[in-house]
């Protein structure tokens, strides 16, 4: 004997169907675009987006084509972000040993109170450049989701390396010092 669905059963599994759908395109539409990391896997330098924030602590705004010709280690972070607060003296570090050697790093302060931030600069003596993107619109271009993330630009102005996380020596050693 066959038995026939009746509509109610059928409606509810139509209604979930269409929110299992739903789900999946909005987890689909807020994934960050890692075409970055899918280019430099294919061994591609995409060039970087286009980047000008106001100085953070000063006046005026700061672009990555300011540094057209020089290596740019670029990393988002915030003063509330722990891995942030971890990778900062090496930052520094860093900024001093390639400073005079055609590199800079450029800090960008992102989703953070401007006095937060300028005291964890004070805090870590932190002297490389720093912008401020109080709502994190440069995130996007970047494909960033977490801090700290952090961008090697090479001097044509194309990402050259990324680092989803906090960057260590063995990372600013193989992808910053072969591009000097």
């Amino acid at each position: 004997m066959r038995r026939v669905l009746s509509p109610v059963p059928i409606a509810v599994i139509c209604v979930l169907v269409a929110l299992v759908a739903l789900l999946g395109y909005g987890l689909a539409q807020n994934e960050p675009d890692r075409g970055v990391d899918r280019a430099l896997a294919r061994g591609e330098r995409e060039p970087a987006p286009a980047l000008e924030l106001p100085k953070l602590g000063g006046a005026g705004t700061a672009s990555l084509a300011d540094y057209r010709g020089r290596i740019v280690v670029l990393n988002f972070w915030a003063s509330w972000c722990k891995p942030c607060k971890d990778e900062s003296p090496l930052l520094e570090r860093w900024q001093r040993r390639i400073g005079g050697r055609g590199g800079a790093v450029l800090g960008v302060d992102v989703l953070d109170v401007t006095g937060d931030a300028q005291d964890f600069i004070a805090k870590y003596g932190l002297s490389y450049a720093m912008v401020k993107d109080k709502d994190g619109k440069s995130m996007d271009p970047f494909g960033v989701a977490q801090l700290p993330e952090t961008f090697v630009i090479d001097r044509r102005g194309r990402i050259a390396a990324v680092r989803r996380g906090p960057v260590d020596d063995s990372f600013m050693r193989s992808s910053v010092e072969p591009l000097l």
